[in-house]
């Protein structure tokens, strides 16, 4: 896929010929659209966090100059925080409240960046 936003929209169906008409969409946000007019697969609720860090670990592994980006952050706390009320990927500023949301895609960075440490530390005890 040409994007991790391709990837995701992809696991959201199961049809074949579904996932390669996301392949060929132009760019992410067009994905995105594309996703939110799919019928979900069975039980996607409960299947869309292990898709994200399918696709998460994918971006990250395949793509070096990425993971050194990510392995920078460390220890930084990671969190995807947003202006338009997702509260389930990321969080959302609310006023008197502070940060407020689940931070989904925050917690998966944080767990990816953690196993490509525990990679980055096995080649070094390994050398």
């Amino acid at each position: 896929f040409p994007s991790s936003e391709h990837a995701y929209v992809a696991f959201k169906t199961l049809d074949p010929e579904v996932r390669k008409h996301i392949a060929t969409l132009a760019t992410p946000s067009e994905a995105k659209r594309f996703g939110r007019t799919l019928k979900l697969r069975p039980n996607w609720e409960t299947l869309r966090i292990k898709a994200m860090r399918k696709v998460t670990v994918a971006k990250y592994t395949q793509n070096p100059d990425l993971a050194n980006l990510l392995l920078a952050t460390n220890p930084k706390y990671l969190e995807e925080t947003n202006n338009w009320g997702d509260e389930f990927w990321g969080a959302t500023f609310k006023e008197g409240r502070g940060t407020v949301g689940k931070n989904w895609l925050g917690v998966i960075l944080m767990s990816v960046r953690d196993q490509l440490r525990i990679r980055e530390l096995k080649v070094i005890l390994k050398d």
